[in-house]
């Protein structure tokens, strides 16, 4: 069963920490695929294996979080744009969609009140524009943890389509999206217990839509919820909205040079274990040759 090939395969502990990624960044090539095959199920619920979380996490490269370097919001584009140009920025229009009894101010946009079933924590919001306490927009795969996985190779209308994406955007208690933080699977699950199969199962779909990456250490949070529910679907993704904007929008800034992946070894067999990579062969990045005391190009063994 493909749940089990993934237990096996994300072997890191839940509370393990990657390698300092203020100075090191370790991508590697993407995992080998695990084999799938059609979930079973009855003739009227049949799914298929492609569209399950579970398939789409298999088909996730694995590699180290990549620098901080140079992420700043700003790198995304102003926060909330106009990205489909109906008049009115991403936050409302994801606002007006999720909350019931929604009722707009007179420009027609700005959602004044409403009221929300918060599926991070199962409680009932009555949202009121202005109270910053209530409720805000998380994006399910956030801003800095995208940086970290691939997003810093992204020029800034690629980013700012990611920002503004409905398919990575819910609604959530401000509270709890505020501890999540720029969190992975790894450090954070909404505290709603039944909802975390759908939030994995969504975090999955937009890694899977950007070709984001995912971390040992995350991959293996994410394959434990699954466990719990195996034929977990990917959440259908109804805007189908560009991973492009057509704005005229410019980056504020120049990327700082970051340090080549090639350049960068780990110091140690533990370090590279704790990144998920070993073992690490020769030409990878990460690889050195105090690594492979054998000499026969691969280290950690």
């Amino acid at each position: 069963m493909l749940v089990a090939a993934l237990l096996l395969s994300a072997c890191a502990p839940s509370g393990a920490e990657g390698p300092d990624t203020s100075t090191l960044a370790t991508p590697t090539e993407p995992a080998m695929s695990e084999s799938s095959s059609a979930v079973t199920a009855t003739d009227a619920e049949r799914t298929s294996a492609n569209d399950t979380a579970v398939a789409a996490l298999a088909l996730l490269a694995v590699k180290g979080r990549a620098p901080m370097t140079g992420y700043d919001r700003a790198r995304y584009g102003q926060a909330w744009l106009d990205a489909d140009r109906n008049g009115c920025d991403t936050r409302n229009d994801v606002l007006a969609e999720q909350l019931a009894a929604v009722v707009r101010e007179s420009n027609g946009c700005v959602v004044a009140t409403g009221e929300y079933d918060d599926p991070y924590t199962g409680s009932t919001i009555d949202y009121r524009h202005g109270d910053g306490t209530l409720i805000d927009v998380d994006h399910v795969v956030a801003l800095g943890n995208s940086w970290a996985t691939g997003a810093f190779r992204w020029d800034i209308k690629k980013r700012a389509a990611f920002a503004n994406d409905p398919l990575n955007l819910l609604p959530a208690d401000a509270g709890a999206n505020r501890q999540k933080g720029d969190g992975d699977a790894a450090t954070w699950l909404p505290p709603n217990k039944p909802f975390r199969c759908e939030y994995v199962a969504r975090q999955v779909a937009v890694k899977t839509k950007y070709r984001l990456w995912v971390t040992a250490p995350e991959k293996a949070a994410v394959v434990r919820i699954l466990a719990t529910c195996p034929d977990q679907a990917l959440p259908e993704d109804r805007w189908a909205a560009s991973t492009r904007v057509d704005h005229d929008i410019t980056d504020p800034g120049v990327l700082p040079a970051v340090k080549s992946f090639t350049s960068t070894y780990f110091k140690n067999c533990d370090a590279a274990r704790a990144a998920g990579v070993a073992p690490v062969r020769r030409g990878d990045p990460g690889y050195g040759a105090h690594l492979d005391r054998d000499g026969d190009g691969v280290g950690c063994e």
